[in-house]
């Protein structure tokens, strides 16, 4: 609790002491009055200075005014029934003033500790920068660090600014950017992001930019302004708010005088001007709208922060919203569902050990830095020596030549095998690329050589459709064979291949028109080159975006990594943040509807008043903390 907390904490605990002290206090009359006056002055002093300093800023329809005038004509019947020789009742108007404390009380903790929750979730600036000079490290702000500067890491640290490490290797911690638990492996000449912690050993890192431009500063930007992006319901709760609290006032007041001069006037009857002034204020405290005001904003701010907490940046309440509504997720294939890397798929018609003619092949390949040579050599398990290598011909659009250990290696498509008369073998069932090999001109094989699926691409498109997704489509531009086979082992609805960034845009657009309302299209990317149909789709997800300034500019949700399943993540996240917006508003409004009825006809009196109030604002900020904790979308 803050100082204020502790303040307001106190000041409950006084009134409500001696609040039931005078109950047993056999006084009447004017001394009785200064006695209840006490407890109510203590409770409600700031509440009174709020409604006034209302009136005198000409927004006087709050929360604050309808207690001070429902609390106020409580005393004032109470002085009537004391000047009429019958025994003032000062106890409702100091009870539901102090009832109201609480609940502003209980209230301010909730909202409090979701505020301290996502802060510590999102603990990630860094407090300094350590640089070298003439008297060693020295501590320096992030923000003084220009680019190309050299900062040093030690462990447990925070990194402060993007860079590239110059120098040390070992393990980072990136839970507070991605919501994974398990720690990054880093060298030298890995890219390095602000944010993570270094676990292990000293690292010496050259910047790449400037503080405020780096990793973290974009996100603590996203984070804080997100609450600025309000959804269609916080509009509506302000809008109504606006409506709503004159139209209680106007309406108690005719409460509190139509009936009374109907009775008088029209039926000859005794016109009751104490009970229907006293279901006046009751229906005052009862309309009070600070259940939805308060418990609205709280849900989306702790959907945020939850999601932020997971990996997952989303810019605005309003894209929350628009989240939870989607039914179509459309994916760029390469570095979304794949990897975007090749690797070695396959080995087709090999006579001898499939790992001495993966290893002839890297050998052969060792001088050529195309991605194929590199996945080759990838494959392989142990490090190759080039000194076995010898007479290497690269042949442009067939492949090479070496002698290896001696033996003449030819590594290449059908072209080279052609070329050197050599009888291969064709491979129509697979895609992706073929190299062909022959040892010594005798034909040894081939490696099937492809991009490779993610690990979470299926069970990310299975959870997808557990969750209410109705429709999955994938966009590549790789030929049609290629993205027909990737769609088939992710089982995504529909694919679209051959495509040109041109052309995604263009599909997108037929997409959204074939929508026709019943839900939103979001679209998945790696957020580099797919930022104009990012920004084109209803809400636009880049994954795998940490450090990638396309992405955080021009995705309305960003994934701190490359793990597909966080997509249907969010998607959840989303679902049970307006869910609980829902419900909120549905109790909310119910539960006041009916107590202001029982009110309005004499059956509800002053205390259910303040359960109307105070009961449903607690009950209701209750429920909207549950967002924080995003739970799991399996």
């Amino acid at each position: 609790m803050n100082k204020k907390q502790k303040q307001t904490l106190i000041r409950i605990i006084v009134s409500a002491a001696i609040l039931i002290t005078a109950h047993f206090i056999p006084v009447s009359g004017v001394p009785r009055l200064i006695l209840y006056m006490i407890p109510y002055l203590i409770i409600g002093y700031d509440v009174l200075k709020k409604a006034f300093k209302g009136i005198i800023n000409r927004q006087p329809m709050d929360e604050s005014l309808l207690m001070c005038i429902a609390t106020a004509g409580a005393i004032i019947l109470g002085i009537f029934k004391d000047l009429s020789g019958e025994t003032g009742d000062y106890v409702e108007a100091v009870a539901v003033m102090l009832f109201y404390q609480i609940g502003e009380w209980f209230q301010s903790v909730a909202v409090g500790k979701s505020r301290r929750n996502i802060t510590e979730l999102m603990d990630i600036r860094p407090d300094y920068a350590n640089i070298e000079t003439e008297s060693g490290l020295e501590k320096v702000d992030p923000d003084e660090v220009e680019i190309g500067t050299l900062i040093y890491v030690q462990p447990g640290e925070k990194i402060p600014i993007d860079g590239i490490i110059e120098s040390g290797s070992g393990s980072l911690d990136t839970a507070a950017l991605t919501g994974e638990s398990l720690p990054r492996e880093v060298t030298e000449g890995n890219e390095v992001i602000s944010g993570c912690i270094n676990l292990t050993s000293p690292l010496k890192i050259r910047t790449t930019r400037e503080f405020c431009d780096s990793t973290v500063s974009k996100i603590l930007d996203l984070v804080e302004n997100a609450s600025s992006r309000k959804s269609r319901s916080e509009n509506f709760i302000t809008k109504f708010a606006r409506v709503y609290t004159p139209a209680v006032v106007y309406s108690a007041i005719a409460l509190a005088l139509i009936p009374p001069l109907v009775r008088m006037l029209f039926m000859g009857l005794d016109p009751m001007w104490g009970s229907f002034l006293y279901r006046a204020l009751s229906f005052l405290v009862i309309s009070c709208p600070c259940a939805l005001v308060v418990s609205i904003p709280l849900s989306f701010f702790a959907g945020i922060g939850g999601a932020s907490h997971a990996g997952i940046l989303i810019k605005g309440s309003n894209y929350l919203e628009t989240l939870s509504e989607v039914d179509t997720v459309v994916f760029d294939k390469t570095g979304t569902l794949t990897k975007g890397t090749f690797e070695v798929d396959d080995i087709h018609h090999c006579p001898i050990d499939e790992k001495l003619l993966i290893e002839m092949a890297a050998l052969a390949e060792t001088a050529s830095t195309h991605p194929i040579s590199a996945s080759l050599r990838k494959a392989c398990d142990n490090e190759l020596d080039r000194s076995r290598v010898s007479e290497i011909k690269e042949l442009a659009g067939r492949g090479v030549t070496a002698l290896v250990d001696g033996s003449k290696i030819a590594a290449g498509n059908t072209k080279l095998m052609s070329e050197l008369n050599i009888d291969y073998t064709e491979c129509p069932d697979d895609v992706g690329t073929i190299v062909h090999v022959s040892i010594d001109g005798t034909y040894a094989g081939h490696i099937v050589i492809s991009d490779t699926l993610k690990p979470g691409s299926a069970e990310a498109i299975q959870r997808l459709k557990s969750c209410g997704i109705r429709r999955t489509v994938m966009l590549t531009g790789d030929e049609k064979k290629i993205a027909e086979k990737v769609a088939a082992e992710l089982h995504v609805d529909e694919f679209h291949a051959g495509l040109l960034p041109s052309d995604k845009v263009d599909c997108v657009d037929r997409l959204i028109g074939e929508q026709a309302g019943k839900g939103k299209l979001a679209f998945v990317g790696d957020g580099i080159n797919d930022a104009p149909v990012l920004s084109r789709a209803d809400i636009g997800i880049a994954m795998g975006a940490m450090g990638s300034d396309a992405a955080i500019e021009a995705a309305d949700v960003v994934l701190m990594d490359d793990d597909p399943l966080k997509i249907p993540e969010a998607i959840h996240i989303a679902k049970k943040c307006l869910r609980i917006v829902k419900e909120n508003i549905v109790f909310a409004i119910g539960i006041k509807l009916i107590c202001l009825l029982l009110s309005a006809f004499g059956i509800a009196g002053m205390w259910i008043a303040v359960f109307a109030d105070v009961g449903v604002m607690v009950i209701c900020v209750l429920n909207a903390v549950r967002a924080l904790f995003t739970g799991s979308s399996k």
